[in-house]
């Protein structure tokens, strides 16, 4: 039996980890809430969601991985439901709420994969790439670039999947490390690559989502609510635990970018104690969207600094987790979203519902000092790739998968 990527290091969850995670987080979080200012006034919500994808997906600790019959089912029900299920609902750009799709290298399946892009093609969403490894064994920078590369150009010159710059036809990504461990974060668990995000720079990776990471994990950094450049050479273990924050009118010098999502403390009555938990941003069957999490996202004040109008809410889910699929994709999901679509203009609020490309290319935007609707850079850096593209990238997909 195949193993399942841990979600948490071993003995992650005991009391000794979760004080240290706490000593980690807390300073960070409280000089926020004291020193950052929530937005007034109208806003715009530009809103991603990063579903780490995983169609092998089996409940429980080492739990293996589905069958390939079960797989195949599991997408095949999500693309041939989704539009139905979401087709009402539309920002004020009237585009759709989609998902991106962080699909993992190392389970790669042509037949899934294409079927996915299909749904993709239809308006529904994009697939960029997620990773897990270093599980049994660590794995290496060789190893890393490698699976990467791979996958990469398999996505972009099979499928038509990823985005490219105007200029250079290699395939341009975003990230989502397997684990959260990314740059090796979690001391060695799940990663053993410190210069992991030198790879990720080196094979076109443009911006990073992982982060937050799930409650109490050990890969999480004391960073919170940012949206940044890394602060430490890349070669170096985690160079993401410092940071340049993002400015309004002030290039962007270093990629990949890190785009977090919200970590907040929680404590309403949603929360399971009286001393509060954590929201990290998640979609799950036990942390269902609602208005009172949308509060919390929108006070973290994500925003590239000195635009803090356009806020940006990085969710993340599971979707092919057959505990929360119903959760994402049916009558939670879709009440929130149809309150969220009606309400929004009392409010005061400006949607705008992106992929992870859209929304970095719209900080990328801000960065530059471009002025206007967010709306209008969805494509600004980063225009989506197409199946045609693979004949000027000169290197066949089949080669691609061979390396």
């Amino acid at each position: 039996m195949n193993k399942k990527p841990q979600m948490h290091p071993p003995n992650q969850v005991r009391w000794f980890p979760k004080l240290r995670y706490a000593l980690k987080c807390l300073p960070s979080y409280l000089w926020q809430r004291a020193t950052r200012p929530a937005a007034r006034g109208q806003v715009h919500l530009i809103i991603a969601l990063a579903d780490h994808f995983e169609p092998s997906n089996i409940p429980g600790h080492n739990a293996g991985y589905a069958p390939p019959e079960v797989q195949d089912q599991r997408v095949e029900t999500w693309c041939r439901e989704y539009s139905r299920c979401f087709e009402s609902f539309r920002d004020n750009d009237g585009h759709h709420f989609v998902h991106t799709y962080f699909y993992p290298a190392e389970q790669y399946d042509a037949g899934r994969i294409e079927r996915l892009a299909e749904l993709c093609r239809a308006g529904w969403g994009e697939i960029e790439i997620h990773l897990h490894h270093g599980i049994d064994k660590p794995a290496t920078a060789e190893s890393t670039r490698h699976d990467l590369v791979c996958f990469r150009d398999a996505l972009a010159l099979r499928h038509g999947c990823l985005s490219y710059e105007d200029g250079d036809d290699t395939p341009k990504y975003a990230f989502v490390h397997g684990n959260y461990a990314l740059a090796n974060c979690a001391g060695g668990f799940a990663c053993g690559v410190d210069s992991e995000m030198e790879v990720l720079a080196e094979t076109g990776c443009y911006a990073d989502m992982t982060y937050p990471t799930s409650s109490f994990h050990a890969a999480q950094i004391a960073k919170l609510n940012s949206l940044y450049e890394c602060g430490l050479p890349l070669k170096e273990r985690a160079p993401q635990r410092r940071g340049r924050v993002l400015k309004a009118g002030r290039r962007v010098s270093r990629l990949p970018l890190i785009v977090q999502g919200p970590w907040m403390l929680d404590f309403s009555g949603f929360a399971r104690n009286r001393l509060g938990r954590i929201d990290n941003s998640s979609i799950s069957h036990v942390k269902f969207p609602s208005f009172q999490r949308l509060s919390l996202w929108k006070k973290a004040a994500i925003c590239v600094r000195g635009r803090p109008d356009w806020l940006f809410i990085k969710l993340h889910t599971h979707g092919m987790d057959p505990q929360d699929t119903e959760t994402v994709i049916g009558k939670p999901m879709q009440e929130f979203l149809a309150e969220l679509t009606r309400e929004a203009p009392a409010r005061g609020e400006i949607l705008h519902f992106v992929t992870a490309r859209e929304m970095v290319n719209i900080i990328l935007a801000a960065c530059d000092g471009r002025d206007g609707e967010p709306g209008d850079f969805r494509d600004y850096r980063y225009k989506r790739f197409a199946a045609g593209r693979a004949d000027a990238a000169g290197v066949s997909a089949t080669a691609a998968l061979k390396r």
